[in-house]
């Protein structure tokens, strides 16, 4: 039954090999040999499909070796600059927790490719914006230009806020960790006055009943000795 086994899973992985060029190479490389193997392998893609090879061999060499993402895209990055990117965001889904570290190994095989690199990257993981462009940030000094415009085409509404910091230091760039700063503490003020303002100034009480009716005339003087006697006309109160 083992050998059975052990024969069928072979089996398998010569048919995975056999319908996948890509991973078929890639399974002969060491882990050593991983990371240029697949940069060799988006080298000679044709120009048509390099995109696509891209992402393939991104999606291959990584389920072989997630630890290895970072030196995968790093080398990727470094071969074809022109496919930083697309090997950045293709990895930085595979595995999220590595995203600084990815963003730090494209940037710095391929510094030229910044913008494009912060990009993608917050195209494919929002919400890791910011570790995204400390760490671009943090490798390729002076390209804090690129780096925000990159901000600012991956997610739109964060245009606003990044123009007012900008605007306040008068034509002078400041560095990429002050103006995200700032850009948060923006963005939760806007967000505090947002819910203020949804928000009734006076509090209302709940209405049970329908709207009170004060009563015309002036009501008359009731005289204790009457026993609890209610004049005609008036309801609820009760006798002594």
């Amino acid at each position: 039954m083992a050998v059975a086994l052990a024969m069928a899973g072979k089996a398998c992985a010569g048919q995975d090999a056999a319908a996948s060029p890509i991973l078929g190479v890639l399974t002969t490389a060491t882990s050593a040999e991983l990371p240029a193997k697949a940069a060799e392998l988006v080298k000679s893609a044709d120009t048509k499909n390099i995109k696509q090879t891209t992402i393939d061999v991104v999606k291959a060499a990584v389920g072989l070796n997630p630890a290895a993402a970072p030196a995968i895209v790093g080398s990727i990055a470094q071969a074809s600059p022109a496919m930083a990117a697309t090997a950045a965001a293709t990895a930085v889904v595979l595995v999220p927790n590595q995203v600084a570290v990815i963003a730090r190994a494209a940037a710095a095989a391929a510094p030229a490719k910044v913008g494009a690199i912060v990009e993608a990257m917050c195209r494919a993981f929002p919400a890791a914006y910011p570790n995204v462009a400390t760490a671009v940030a943090q490798v390729v000094p002076g390209a804090e230009k690129e780096i925000l415009a990159g901000i600012v085409a991956a997610i739109p509404e964060l245009k606003d806020s990044i123009n007012q910091t900008l605007a306040s230091y008068n034509g002078n760039i400041p560095s990429v960790s002050t103006v995200l700063t700032q850009v948060a503490q923006t963005e939760s003020s806007a967000s505090t006055t947002a819910l203020a303002s949804g928000t009734p100034s006076m509090p209302r009480g709940p209405s049970p009943g329908p709207p009170l009716v004060f009563i015309s005339g002036t009501p008359p003087h009731l005289n204790p000795g009457t026993g609890g006697t209610v004049p005609s006309g008036y309801r609820g109160y009760a006798a002594p």
